[in-house]
């Protein structure tokens, strides 16, 4: 059974003909090239492409870190020119300070948005436990596994993405199971129309977990990245990703990133 209920309504995000380059000695090294995509509201939109292609650019330049050459972001169709407190960002790494203990790892991220300190804390505390992290409040990141403190990366981000939560190889560091373990609690947070994330950006390399995450996935070419193609993903959820339907989509989309 389809367990995704989520309604897409309109455009939360759009990338329009955006163009990144940087200069390198006398040079001009053009790394992203006229991409244009989409992310609707309440939907789950993955970047996939080779190394070096631009996919983390392309989500530093939503995060309103770098401004492109041209093109345009444009979010709930205003431009997009400067950072945004309702994107959270999962990291590569987990990126916690360290002499900071878990439940202030979170509340460090609220203090702009939540001046009360016990709202902060309880807000804290009811992301942990949607990670499945509660009891390990006071614990330090040295203290805990590489999958829980990707785990409490999620919750921070969690705590602040209102609108749209962006991801840059969430899982890259962490074994086989511990993935998909976080990839599966991820989804199910994402299914609940009553919690966030509402809509997900992701980047990724791995074409399996692209097909078993995305509503939709945008392909890119070699640096320059150019967008070569987009691809639906229908399979109902929870998705079975042994069954021949989903080989056969893994197969379509190796083989639209193939030169």
């Amino acid at each position: 059974m389809n367990r995704h209920f989520r309604f897409v309504v309109s455009p939360l995000l759009e990338v329009n003909d955006v163009k990144m380059s940087f200069k390198y000695k006398t040079k001009e090294v053009v790394t992203v090239q006229d991409v244009s995509f989409t992310v609707n509201r309440g939907e789950f939109v993955t970047l996939i492409g080779p190394s070096g292609c631009g996919k983390s650019t392309i989500l530093k330049m939503i995060l309103g870190l770098i401004t492109p050459v041209s093109g345009e972001l444009l979010f709930e169709g205003k431009p997009l020119r400067d950072t945004n407190p309702r994107i959270g960002m999962v990291f590569q790494f987990h990126a916690l300070f360290p002499w900071l203990n878990v439940i202030k790892n979170i509340e460090v991220v609220l203090e702009s948005f939540v001046r009360d300190k016990k709202e902060r804390e309880s807000i804290a505390k009811k992301y942990l436990k949607m990670v499945g992290l509660d009891g390990f409040e006071k614990a330090y990141p040295r203290e805990l596994s590489g999958g829980m403190k990707q785990r409490v990366s999620i919750a921070r981000s969690l705590s602040v993405a209102e609108d749209i939560l962006l991801m840059d190889e969430p899982f890259v560091g962490l074994d086989v199971f511990s993935a998909q373990a976080l990839r599966e609690e991820l989804l199910d947070l994402w299914e609940n129309p009553e919690l966030p994330p509402k809509t997900v950006l992701m980047v990724t390399h791995n074409v399996d977990e692209a097909v078993q995450m995305s509503d939709r996935i945008v392909i890119l070419s070699h640096r320059p990245g150019r967008v070569i193609g987009e691809i639906s993903i229908d399979l109902p959820r929870p998705r079975n990703t042994r069954s021949s339907e989903f080989y056969e989509m893994v197969d379509r989309v190796i083989t639209t990133m193939s030169p």
